[in-house]
This record gives C-alpha cells, structure tokens and sequence, in this order.
C-alpha cells in the first residue's frame, strides 16, 4: 500500500478556528504553520481534540457537498430507514431512499455514503492518533491535562471503531473470525488489511479500559466531551454487541448514575430530543445557530417544521404495527401524530420526537447517548443472564417509575416474554436515534417490515424490500473504490459480498 486514504479534513485537525481560513494559516514569514507548532501548546492540541469532536456534525468531510451527509446523525438515520420502523412518506427530493430500499451501500463511487462514511470515521481516527502521539510532549499541559486528552482521543477513537466494524461486517457474535476493518492505533502513512472482527473489539475494549481509567474522576467543560459515564456507557454497548452480559449491565448502571430520567411532561417538550441541556442527555453535540448545516441536517429530513427536506415529501414515520403496540396511556405514543388527526407536512403517523428547539431557527443539538438507553441494556443483560425478577424492576423504572406509562408492568411476563418485551421497548424508546439495523443484526434477525395499510408501502413510498434473511449481505457497506486503488493491502476479495 502507498498512502492510507485518510487526510486532514476542514472540519478535523484544523478546525482550530470556526471555519478553514486561510489567514488562520498566515504567520510571518512563512504563510503556514507546521504541524509541529500547531502541537506545540496545550490549547492548541485542545483546540484540535474539539475540532476533531465538531467532525461528528460536520457538513462536507470528504469534499462532499451531498445533504445527506453532515456526521454521525446522517449514519444514525440510515441505520434506522434499513430497519423495521420508520416509513418515508413520498418520494420527495430523493434523499435516502435509495439507503430505505437496500441498494446504497452497494455503491462504492467517491463521494457516495459508502465513501464519505470510510472517510468520516478514518480522519477522526487519524486526528486522534496524532493527538495521542503528540501529547505526553506538550510543554505546559499537566499530567491531569495529559490524561484528559488521551482519554477523550482514545473514547473516540472506540466510537470509530466500533461504528466502521458494525457497518462494514457483520454482527461480532459468531462472526468473531470473519474480516474486520484496517486498523491503525498510530499516527502512520502506510495502510493495513482488513484483519478480523475480533482484531478490532479487541482494541475496543482496550481503549475504552484505558479510557475510563484516565477520565474517572475528570471534570468535562460539558456535554459534547466524552467523559469517563460515556466512556462506561459506550462499553456498555459494545460488551451488549458481544454478548458479554454481565460487563454490559455492570457498566450500563454505572454509567446512567446521575442522569435522571425524562417525567412525562419533559418527554414530549419541543427541544427535548434536540437539546444537550436534557438532564437525561449524557453526551451529543451543542450546535449554535452559526455551525448549524441547514439543509444537510438531521433535522432537515426529520423535523417538518423547519421547512427542510421533511416538509417537502419525505416525511418519516412510524409503522402502524409499531405504533399500536404502544399502549394509549403511555406518554411516547405522543411522539407520533395520531391517525385521523394530521395534515400535510404534519401527515399521520409523522414523527413529532426530533423538533428543532424553536421553530424558524436551526439551532438544534444532536443527540449520541442518554440514561434511557442505559436502562435498556441493563434490563436486557440482566434478563440474558436469567435474572428476570432484576430486569423487569429496571425495565419497570424506565416506564412506569419515570412516569412515561404508570400503569405499566412486566411482572407476569415469562422469561422468553420478557426479552421480547425488552427489545419492543428499544423500538419504542429509541426510534429515530440510530439503533434499528443494529439490534437486527445483533439479535440474528432478518429484516421484517410490516406491509398495508399505514405500513411500508401502500400509499407510502416504496422500500422495495420486506423481508431478508438474517446475515444478508445487504447489511454491509462495501469498501470504497477509491480504497482500493491506494491500498496494495486489499484486493477484489476483501470487498464484501
């Protein structure tokens, strides 16, 4: 291999400053500065680890100008359009539906969501490993600085990681041995292979050890910084991945400690979804009106009331067999515009949980971890491990002891019932924020859509596919093009099927 496909992005290492200027760059008497002088002082090596974190809602990473690429929502939407749950409405202007109908990720072109994807992820990594090399050099940063730095690259770096093997391959369970993603833990040029799956959860668990050990008991500026409860509840996820029950419920208790949970009347606030001050919200991105990406945004194509893509025919929605399992006391149905009650662009069963804060501004944060989610995974660990009494009382604080549903109640559930139960309330609770595709695959499912009325297809865009064995290639992205003709390492067979 020549050269790894990984390179300095706008939004990455130099966004020092708001945007990439060039008089950012000027210095006397060269009109550059090194890499070197960039490092050499502790708020300059900060300032990178922020632009590299900014990166998670960057718009035109890649050189890309599509509007349906702008960080980490634009994959959580995919994620949740290749699922069960959420039906586009029309046509619209296009965006996305060739992702809801299973032939995107096959396309392997510069600058389509396989590449951009590839991209993003790599140039994080690549940031943070500089960051990594550099820091134990930094003259005047202490060793608390050090170690909240490293922590916080190493936190991202897992986040990559973990993101790139679960697009790219298959679930790990079972697939332990099957090819994985390049890996680089350095600040290198050349290029690796594919390794394995097990190569990477590896490292995985490795970094996020580490980093709870350098962040415990560190402060954060806030929200949008890793700090060591999303380093733990980030654990918490990938040991979930691994069927490593026991250490995901450890680290899923550990890390919603301190974040109450939403009452009924906070979860169906405008803003709640979108706003990094929820006290249930443990980590996301703050986006000021200035930073925010307009058109290419999440909130383009999910919130009608911006005037963005989703008031212009793809409005997403919940399927009606989704929808009906949600009992009529339960505060989440409200989420959803009722049947019989909508109008265009507010058209039944539209989502109304992700709304821009104030309508007629963009100013919207983006969401990536919160408590609920924290319970979830503790109440299904605990229930994979056959400690059903646990799980059904924590399942229960989420539903009824949060207030969302008081009459709600698991007690008479059966063991299989009660992992049933477990993951219909992931459907529920966590619809739109990027886990659908995920658990199928993680669960050994195939696709199921749900088709009539209200449903997938019908009067609603169609998404061609229903129904798909578990594993099914369709899951995967296929490695970039433009991968191939600059890494010697691969060859035609490492593409996936």
């Amino acid at each position: 291999m020549k050269k790894i496909l990984l390179f300095i992005a706008c939004s990455g290492l130099l966004l020092l400053a708001s945007s990439c200027k060039k008089d950012y760059l000027e210095t006397n008497p060269s009109d550059a500065v090194t890499e070197q002088q960039i490092y050499s002082q502790l708020a300059s090596v900060y300032a990178a680890l922020q632009g590299t974190t900014k990166e998670l809602f960057a718009f035109g990473t890649n050189g890309s100008s599509r509007h349906d690429g702008y960080g980490q929502k634009s994959i959580d939407l995919q994620l949740d359009l290749m699922g069960n749950d959420m039906v586009v409405n029309t046509q619209g202007y296009g965006w996305y539906n060739r992702i809801y109908q299973y032939v995107e990720w096959s396309d392997t072109r510069s600058l389509r969501p396989c590449d951009n994807t590839w991209f993003y992820y790599y140039d994080i990594i690549k940031q943070v490993n500089k960051i990594n090399a550099i820091i134990d050099g930094v003259a005047d940063a202490t060793q608390d600085d050090k170690d909240k730095i490293r922590g916080q690259a190493l936190g991202l770096r897992a986040y990559a990681y973990y993101n790139l093997i679960n697009l790219f391959q298959q679930t790990y369970f079972g697939n332990e041995n099957n090819l994985g993603v390049p890996k680089y833990i350095a600040d290198v040029t050349e290029a690796s292979g594919r390794g394995k799956v097990q190569d990477i959860y590896d490292l995985l668990v490795s970094d996020l050890t580490t980093a709870e050990t350098l962040l415990n008991g560190k402060i954060r500026a806030d929200k949008s910084e890793m700090n060591v409860d999303v380093i733990r509840g980030f654990h918490a996820r990938v040991a979930l991945m691994m069927h490593d029950w026991a250490t995901a419920e450890t680290y899923a208790h550990q890390a919603s400690v301190g974040y109450p949970l939403m009452g009924p009347a906070e979860y169906v606030q405008i803003g709640a979804f979108s706003t990094l001050s929820n006290p249930e919200w443990m980590w996301g991105s703050s986006i000021p009106e200035t930073e925010a990406t307009i058109f290419a945004s999440f909130f383009s194509h999910m919130d009608v009331n911006t005037g963005g893509y989703a008031s212009l025919g793809s409005q997403k929605k919940i399927t009606k067999d989704l929808y009906d399992q949600i009992s009529g006391g339960d505060i989440r149905k409200q989420c959803w515009t009722a049947p019989g009650t909508g109008s265009d662009p507010n058209v039944d069963y539209n989502q109304v949980k992700h709304q821009v804060p104030n309508p007629g501004s963009w100013a919207a944060d983006y969401l990536y971890m919160r408590a609920s989610e924290m319970y979830l995974i503790e109440a299904e660990a605990m229930a994979r491990q056959n400690k059903d009494a646990e799980a059904k009382s924590k399942l229960e604080d989420l539903i009824s002891g949060s207030g969302r549903y008081p009459a709600y109640s698991a007690q008479s559930l059966t063991h299989d019932q009660l992992i049933d139960e477990i993951l219909l309330q992931r459907r529920i609770e966590l619809w739109g924020e990027g886990f659908s595709l995920s658990d199928i695959k993680r669960n050994d499912q195939g696709l199921n859509r749900p088709s009539g009325t209200d449903n997938h297809g019908g009067t609603n865009y169609s998404p061609a596919v229903y129904t798909t064995a578990p594993l099914d290639p369709r899951f995967l992205m296929h490695i970039p093009q433009k991968e191939f003709e600059t890494n010697s390492n691969l060859t035609a067979q490492d593409q996936n099927p």
